[in-house]
């Protein structure tokens, strides 16, 4: 192609690093690329609680706009942001490599009051998920909301005397945030696809298609794959207490998946394992079994919130 593939984004330090390496990775293989920003509803609104805002779609929205529209030929997302239901013209063309997929916790004045049972501690999370497994480990603790890019969010942690906050750590790592991290929360189970980036395009562009699949990191692609095919099958959207994380082990993948009530009082979750190359529903069955177990009833719970 001679035009430049103009690469839409959203204009915050993390989204336009994550373009920044989808441009990296298309010029290695002799493309001209232009980075285009685009603003988002999630990035105007910062005080209503996502869960409120419609979840997943008020990232992803305008840029779904801006590839309609041909503004742009591709975008690139936080695969966790993007709604497991897709019924645009759009195609994920490529899953890049993760970063690490965990989550982890910012405490100002470190993470030593864990140990203390009587603290009545404040933690800010706007995701569902964390603030359910975090209550259901520490049921005294208090959830207050947090908004914005995570530089605004490691501001507000800083500023607003909270005992912590909750963020992915591939977003700290991916903009040199790390040193932030008190402590990775390893049984906190990631949001599906969490540290995944996905690159969107037309999908009656067959070439750009063809261009961008270049991109794709077949492992993050299955892995991915499985832990979104287990949140569609809960009908979980984005804000439900979901946590879904498969990872490959030799020949065989590993999916494990919690599902937890709001206030953290009831936990579900499944471990179950498939050989590689036969794991294909192996998140739809993960989630029946969830669901025959108990979980069915969180969903209904959820949809009276």
């Amino acid at each position: 192609m001679t035009k430049p593939i103009r690469i839409g984004t959203r204009d915050s330090e993390l989204a336009t690093w994550q373009a920044r390496q989808v441009e990296e990775q298309l010029k290695k293989f002799g493309h001209k690329t232009e980075i285009v920003f685009v603003k988002s509803e999630g990035d105007l609104d910062l005080t209503t609680p996502l869960t409120e805002m419609g979840g997943k779609g008020v990232f992803t929205k305008a840029l779904d706009d801006a590839l309609l529209d041909k503004r742009i030929d591709a975008a690139v997302h936080s695969f966790k942001d993007l709604p497991t239901e897709n019924p645009l013209p759009l195609v994920v063309s490529a899953v890049m490599e993760r970063e690490d997929p965990r989550d982890a916790l910012v405490a100002p004045e470190g993470s030593g009051f864990l140990n203390d049972e009587t603290l009545k501690a404040v933690i800010a999370t706007s995701s569902n998920r964390r603030k359910a497994q975090w209550l259901h480990r520490f049921p005294n603790h208090e959830i207050t909301n947090i908004r914005g890019n995570v530089n605004t969010r490691l501001r507000k942690v800083n500023e607003n005397g909270w005992n912590g906050a909750i963020f992915a750590a591939a977003g700290l790592k991916r903009i040199n945030l790390d040193h932030n991290i008190s402590e990775y929360l390893d049984w906190m189970v990631p949001a599906p696809a969490q540290g995944a980036m996905a690159v969107m395009v037309r999908e009656d562009e067959s070439e750009m298609i063809k261009i961008t699949s270049n991109l794709n990191h077949p492992e993050t692609e299955l892995c991915t794959r499985l832990e979104r095919e287990l949140l569609n099958e809960m009908e979980a959207g984005c804000s439900a207490p979901v946590g879904a994380y498969a990872w490959i082990e030799g020949e065989k993948v590993i999916l494990h998946a919690v599902a937890l009530k709001i206030n953290g009082s009831l936990q579900y979750d499944i471990e179950m394992t498939a050989p590689v190359n036969q794991a294909g529903g192996l998140g739809r069955e993960a989630a029946r079994k969830l669901l025959a177990q108990g979980a069915d009833k969180l969903v209904e719970d959820l949809r009276k919130h």
